[in-house]
């Protein structure tokens, strides 16, 4: 009889989560799509949301029709996939370096819980997934996500040859803002530029809060990245980046007319952020997990500003 498949739950997993549930088969995959990890599924619908919402503003559109829930349910189920076939990807690509580190070496690929070739069957089977949803949108839409694959190709890779991982990170995480509004308006404006632009900065910012967990394990592997570069220094610099998104994202709201609610609730997630950066330690991993997962919550905070600018702009 066959072995079953090795199962190892990743450092930096949740205590207990649904996976566990699940066949023994099908949660090395699960593990694989990061879905016992949901943050990350968070951080990449959170942009398509705000696109999403930004772009209902448009000519005063409030946000309350069923095109535009369909429109949610898509890019909620697009991100899910999307997110999953990124690390699987991404995963491909480290495995000898996750084999090497006290928090990945537990992934389904280092730990020998899935080959080589299945994973890349499973990343197949993802990305064809992801295309159908794409092709439920306009052209553009199509048109961009096709295009964030070349950033979603190159950022394996980034830490190898740039102490700036997470600056494409940013570039790449947050596409969805630009093919969330495109998706409602069938273009993309200068207050979508300053969104995506903002959402650059608070992903530059909360993805060097988490690169802080492995910045030892980095040093002794050559891996690069902007808890390394930046080291003791990173509270200023991250102060720094989620100001700049704080702004950018301010002035996308009033580029389309948002209101005093928009601005008020705004205020409520600059607080937020600043109440991360105040209680970073760089030196523990733990607080520094604790606070890049706190970002589910800020960007839950900035959609309710977009709602609100949609229904009362």
């Amino acid at each position: 009889m066959a072995a079953e498949p090795q199962v190892l739950k990743p450092a930096d997993a949740v205590a207990r989560d649904w996976v566990e549930r699940v066949p023994p088969r099908a949660q090395p995959y699960l593990r694989l799509m990061r879905l016992d990890r949901p943050i990350g599924t968070w951080l990449l619908f959170w942009p398509c949301a705000f696109g999403l919402l930004l772009g209902a503003t448009e000519g005063d559109r409030p946000f309350n029709t069923l095109r535009d829930l369909w429109l949610l349910i898509l890019f909620g189920l697009g991100s899910v996939v999307m997110r999953g076939a990124g690390c699987t990807y991404n995963d491909i690509v480290d495995r000898d370096f996750d084999a090497r580190v006290a928090r990945t070496r537990g992934r389904p690929i280092p730990s020998g819980a899935i080959g080589l070739r299945d994973a890349w069957l499973f990343l197949g089977l993802q990305c064809a997934v992801g295309l159908l949803i794409l092709l439920q949108l306009n052209l553009l839409s199509i048109e961009l996500g096709v295009g964030s694959l070349l950033l979603i190709a190159a950022y394996p890779f980034m830490k190898r040859v740039t102490w700036w991982p997470q600056a494409w990170l940013g570039l790449t995480f947050n596409w969805g803002a630009l093919i969330g509004f495109a998706a409602q308006t069938g273009t993309i404006d200068i207050g979508d530029g300053m969104l995506y632009a903002g959402l650059f900065f608070w992903t530059l910012g909360y993805d060097t809060i988490y690169a802080h967990q492995d910045r030892d394990d980095d040093a002794l592997i050559g891996v690069r990245s902007t808890a390394r570069l930046l080291g003791e220094r990173s509270a200023k610099w991250i102060l720094g980046f989620y100001a700049a998104a704080f702004t950018l994202i301010l002035a996308s709201g009033f580029t389309e007319h948002a209101g005093w609610p928009f601005a008020f609730v705004m205020l409520a997630a600059g607080a937020h952020l600043l109440w991360q950066v105040k209680s970073l330690n760089v030196a523990d991993p733990e607080k520094c997990l604790k606070l890049f997962r706190a970002n589910r919550d800020a960007g839950a905070l900035i959609g309710l500003a977009f709602l609100l600018a949609g229904w009362f702009s």
